[in-house]
């Protein structure tokens, strides 16, 4: 697969949630500094929390800022017979019966995107699934240990 696409796609997705953020924040913003949410009274809180939710909004919007900016410097790899998962790994790896893939990046675990009619899942090296697969090469069989659940997985490509 061509990873130099999927970290494109990535970067789009990402983009694409920057832009919910930015939107919601400033009507948030509009919202918190509106007049007819001035405190009435000491028990009046519509204002405050307005603002609460503008400055969090803020926040995951300069978060996703932060992951755009790793993975648009992220060099594409290619992972040789025999190397171990590491930042920029794409793995392909059964469980279940199913055939799953996870593209290790370096934030923003948990964005899908879609590329060549097959769903890749990012995942960092900080999630339950990316500690257990860090390191890890390919024909490895471990069992994975996710959700409370103990299951047998083999990783079958590492690119």
């Amino acid at each position: 697969m061509n990873k130099r696409a999927i970290i494109r796609k990535i970067i789009a997705r990402l983009t694409e949630e920057l832009q919910v953020y930015f939107r919601a924040a400033n009507a948030s913003r509009a919202e918190a500094t509106h007049e007819q949410n001035k405190a009435e009274d000491k028990y009046d809180t519509r204002g405050l929390e307005a603002s609460y939710l503008a400055r969090g909004q803020s926040r995951q919007a300069a978060e996703i800022e932060s992951a755009i900016a790793e993975f648009e410097k992220l060099a594409v790899r290619r992972f040789g017979d025999g190397e171990a998962i590491d930042i920029g790994a794409l793995v392909e790896l059964e469980h279940g019966g199913e055939n799953s893939f996870y593209f290790l990046g370096p934030r923003a675990g948990g964005t899908e995107v879609l590329h060549d009619k097959k769903e890749i899942l990012v995942i960092t090296p900080q999630s339950p699934l990316g500690k257990q697969l860090m390191g890890r090469k390919q024909g490895d069989a471990l069992q994975l240990k996710l959700g409370g659940e103990t299951r047998a997985a083999k990783i079958l490509s590492v690119t």
